[in-house]
């Protein structure tokens, strides 16, 4: 599938940020490289940042982190971003566009903490605060989220990408893990918060420990499977043994992670792997993890 994609430049984010928010006209705007496949990014200042979405599947994030982020923070063990406006579309700028508090700190690389039993059970400690947050009140669960949507629905997707991705890995194992996440039991429980993208790109990092999470735009309610994608993306051996045993997480909810896995690197894979040699080392070191694990 291909996506139309807006670049916005410096000059269209200058001229948004100083017509919509006269406040912070005059600041600088550094543009962040990379921004990510979703948002283009720009530093503002020293203390905010802009994020523009590239294409129509992100524009919702803006006003869905406004509204839920403030909520959520004071319950997580890790910094999340800080939502404090919302732009306007304009005649040359076609999306709701967001403007948050700097995270300080670099994205989370494998080479440092792949290894880290302290960094798997930190990652535990902020899923289990996520999934245990009561909202109930302060939002309106029904439209405020994504509903999480079952395996199953992505089958025909998910054989036809793994056909296109044949000449890199194996295809017929990466089959055989689809299969088994597909008829594993679903979750019976309550439906958990989760972020819905979590994987090395989304942490950042400060003195060598994760400090913050971010990009919550797949925040939903629902299974917690989605989230095991870290322990593929991120941890290995020890440290992916101590995050599975630290969330208690079962063989049926093990199986549909990983095939959630499968599902972020094939289709990663297949879109970026040409162009972008960081993606396609992350999603091959990714898939490669699926096919170990």
């Amino acid at each position: 599938m291909t996506i139309e994609r807006f670049e916005a430049d410096e000059r269209l984010v200058r001229r948004l940020v100083d017509s919509q928010f006269p406040q912070w006209a005059g600041l600088a705007l550094t543009r962040v490289s990379p921004g990510g496949s979703d948002h283009v990014i720009y530093r503002l200042g020293a203390e905010l940042s802009v994020r523009l979405p590239r294409h129509e599947g992100a524009i919702r994030q803006a006003a869905k982190e406004l509204r839920l982020l403030p909520r959520l923070a004071p319950c997580l063990p890790l910094a999340i971003p800080e939502p404090v406006a919302v732009g306007e579309p304009d005649l040359e700028y076609p999306w709701p566009w967001g403007v948050s508090r700097w995270l300080d700190g670099s994205v989370a690389r494998y080479e440092e903490l792949g290894d880290s039993v302290e960094t798997a059970l930190r990652l535990a400690d902020f899923l289990t605060a996520l999934q245990s947050a009561d909202l109930s009140g302060a939002v309106d669960l029904s439209s405020a989220v994504e509903q999480d949507e079952p395996l199953a629905d992505r089958d025909e997707q998910v054989r036809a990408a793994i056909a296109d991705i044949a000449g890199a890995f194996d295809a017929r194992a990466l089959l055989a893990i689809w299969r088994e996440a597909v008829t594993a039991p679903g979750w019976d429980r309550p439906p958990v918060w989760y972020h819905g993208d979590f994987h090395t790109g989304n942490l950042l990092t400060t003195d060598g420990k994760v400090s913050a999470v971010i990009d919550f735009g797949g925040l939903g309610r629902g299974d917690p499977a989605r989230d095991l994608m870290m322990a593929f993306t991120l941890l290995e051996g020890r440290a992916r043994d101590a995050f599975r045993e630290a969330l208690a997480v079962d063989d049926a909810t093990w199986a549909r992670g990983r095939g959630r896995s499968l599902i972020g690197g094939v289709f990663a894979y297949r879109a970026y792997a040409a162009t972008n040699p960081w993606v396609r080392a992350q999603t091959t070191r990714q898939l490669t993890a699926v096919l170990s694990a």
